[in-house]
């Protein structure tokens, strides 16, 4: 009897530890480089991929740089074609993954992914490209990273223009709370994040995280991770429209990054201080079902002392996706 046991256990723990060390396969294709992709060797070690649009005609004196989502997200053929408008008005723009995603390097240690590291990474890509002031275009948790870097090179910034925004660091969970004015017609989306977590989530890539968490140390490769949040993020992306409705999701996503410079968070030092009152121009545009909260929104507006805001009818957290040519023409007047 008690071999029998020991050997229904020694074939549990067999079962178990295939399922944990055997690559899973999420069905994903493989990720592509696009075509024209540039690369920065940043003396802070990251290796950064890059797609830029050249100005045309009448050239403006600031590039456009902009800040994608995630942690973790990347630049697409869609945020490209997006912009392609403003280079026609004259703007350099430059559009990077962040370090851990796209076409940018991976890095050995994830112990180095943080919001410092980001922020380090922006200020050298400012340095790199020899301009006097840039206009910084954040979206979602690039709105994170935009102000961490505003907030300690103001007179690098000529305006801001954030899309989406997520909370300033370190996040006031008491601003949860807040109840957006009844006049602004907000509503939830479809879909919430929690949804798509618990749909594609699973035992292994809970393993993943607590080890991650726990040691800073990879427990399975960046490619089959990279798949895992690019399996995961089609899922979440749902949240992102007002009713679930999304384009073909593409490839890319940064599972190390995404994981370990959320972990970060909690650590960076408070700069609200610093940008109160500021006058620098800030341009906000928020889809009216978009998934973050509103509060994150108004903490912006009590902190910058020229800022707008706009509400986008019937668009969620990707506006550029549903009510494009309104979202640009905004984007327009702001710069011109």
């Amino acid at each position: 009897m008690a071999k029998k046991i020991l050997k229904a256990f020694l074939i549990i723990l067999f079962g178990f530890g295939l399922y944990i060390f055997i690559p899973r396969n999420y069905g994903v294709c493989e990720f592509e480089a696009r075509e024209g992709v540039k690369y920065w060797d940043l003396p802070t070690g990251s290796k950064i991929g890059y797609s830029f649009l050249k100005g045309k005609g009448d050239k403006q004196l600031c590039p456009i740089v902009y800040l994608h989502g995630g942690p973790g997200g990347k630049i697409t053929e869609n945020t490209i074609e997006f912009f392609k408008p403003l280079a026609e008005d004259g703007y350099d723009i430059y559009l990077y993954d962040q370090i851990g995603s796209g076409h940018s390097a991976r890095l050995d240690d994830i112990k180095e992914y943080s919001v410092k590291r980001h922020e380090e990474d922006l200020a050298a890509i400012i340095e790199t490209i020899s301009t006097e002031k840039v206009i910084l275009f954040g979206h979602s948790w690039g709105t994170l990273l935009a102000s961490e870097f505003y907030a300690l090179h103001p007179e690098k910034v000529e305006s801001l223009i954030y899309s989406g925004p997520g909370p300033m660091l370190p996040i006031n969970q008491k601003l949860k709370m807040l109840v957006p004015p009844d006049s602004l017609n907000l509503f939830p989306p479809k879909f919430s994040n929690k949804d798509g977590y618990e749909k594609v989530n699973n035992l292994r890539n809970k393993i993943i995280f607590r080890w991650a968490i726990m040691f800073g140390k990879k427990l399975v490769s960046d490619k089959e991770a990279d798949h895992f949040q690019t399996f995961l993020n089609q899922e979440l992306s749902k949240s992102c429209t007002c009713y679930g409705d999304t384009s073909k999701y593409e490839l890319g996503d940064g599972y190390y990054s995404q994981l370990m410079t959320v972990r970060s968070f909690n650590n960076v030092v408070d700069k609200r201080t610093e940008i109160k009152g500021n006058s620098t121009p800030l341009l906000i545009l928020k889809g009216q079902c978009d998934n973050q909260s509103w509060a994150y929104t108004q903490e912006y507006l009590n902190l910058f002392s020229n800022s707008e805001l706009h509400i986008i009818k019937n668009a969620g957290h990707s506006i550029e996706e549903s009510r494009q040519m309104e979202y640009i023409e905004l984007i327009r007047e702001f710069l011109n």
